[in-house]
């Protein structure tokens, strides 16, 4: 039997909506299209290879150009502004200026650092980088790849303290990372009450023992947001590039070595090593006794903005993630951070 088309009323391209008007969340962005894009905006030699490498905060491409390499990353339009994405790339070519071993994004033609693309999604921003030298260290930080960082994070902090821009970034305040994380957080809890009275209690017990903490300068400067192993690169004589920086903003210095202090956590990082990374940074800039006191909470602020991070990015990308385990283990992952997991002095 032959079956006869559908019938409407309307058109059935109308039905199913144009490649021009259906709303989009989320493209990939057409490797070809960005090579042509590359090659009219920067100085290059001739692409031999555009190819998409890794989607995380950022869609990540690797660039092959004669013999050398370099990283397209191209922001996610859910995820920073374009004021945002400026103040990060101005802070890379600042610290690259003062002799920090950081990736700095390369400029165009006119002297940009970032180019704006018409996504179908919404604007977009893509910024191009050198590939950093070396590798991500293969199982993780040994004790002195991990005191040297903790002296160049330290070093860091220090010329951040005069580094200024017009384009606004959130600060990392417990408004930010602590209230709007619980505002993303909290809704998937409601089916879940144990869970949200265990994280709003601990919230509350972070925020009273922040409640005094400086944001006088030197304590209060421009972080990094986001250091860790996978972050960093160590060429074979252990020469150190970072890169990443999506993550920062004006912060306290504290903040900086508490996430690090959460990532090595949560990645199983030794104690050993950990501690010699406050070794490092003290070896630069001692702390004050509040400063360690305060490293327990801001670890624990730590672990729910990047709570946050994940959720927003799975809602966006990996939705079948997000049941009761997901929650569970995290939330437990907190509630298991201690003054000694953290450092002993």
């Amino acid at each position: 039997m032959k079956l006869l088309p559908r019938q409407s009323s309307e058109p059935l391209d109308n039905l199913a909506g144009t490649a021009e008007q259906f709303p989009v969340v989320y493209s990939l962005l057409a490797p070809e299209a960005l090579t042509s894009i590359l090659l009219a905006n920067y100085s290059l030699g001739r692409i031999n290879r555009c190819q998409f490498w890794h989607r995380g905060l950022s869609d990540v491409y690797l660039i092959d150009i004669e013999e050398t390499a370099y990283i397209l990353r191209i922001s996610h339009a859910h995820w920073r502004s374009r004021s945002e994405i400026a103040f990060e790339l101005e802070f890379l070519a600042f610290l690259h200026q003062n002799g920090m071993p950081v990736a700095a994004p390369l400029q165009t033609k006119r002297n940009n650092l970032f180019l704006e693309i018409n996504a179908p999604e919404g604007k977009r921003y893509a910024a191009l980088f050198p590939y950093a030298p070396g590798t991500v260290a293969l199982g993780d930080l040994d004790m002195g790849q991990s005191l040297k960082l903790g002296e160049t994070l330290a070093q860091i902090h220090q010329v951040s303290l005069s580094f200024s821009s017009k384009n606004e970034r959130l600060p990392l305040t417990l408004d930010y990372l602590l209230d709007d994380s619980l505002a993303e957080i909290a809704p998937f809890l409601n089916h879940w009450q144990p869970e949200l009275t265990e994280l709003l209690a601990i919230a509350a017990e972070i925020k009273i023992q922040l409640k005094d903490f400086s944001l006088e300068s030197p304590y209060w400067t421009v972080c990094w947001g986001d250091p860790h192993s996978g972050n960093i690169h160590f060429t074979e004589d252990n020469r150190m590039t970072l890169f990443d920086f999506d993550q920062c903003g004006y912060g306290w210095r504290t903040f900086d070595i508490a996430k690090f202090m959460q990532v090595g956590l949560q990645t199983g990082l030794s104690h050993r090593v950990r501690a010699a990374f406050i070794q490092g940074y003290q070896n630069i800039t001692p702390l004050e006794p509040w400063e360690f006191e305060a490293l327990k909470p801001l670890t624990e602020a730590a672990h729910v903005w990047a709570w946050a991070i994940s959720l927003n990015t799975a809602q966006h990308y990996d939705y079948s993630r997000l049941d009761h385990a997901y929650f569970r283990q995290r939330l437990e992952q907190l509630k298991r951070l201690t003054i000694e997991d953290i450092v002993r002095r």
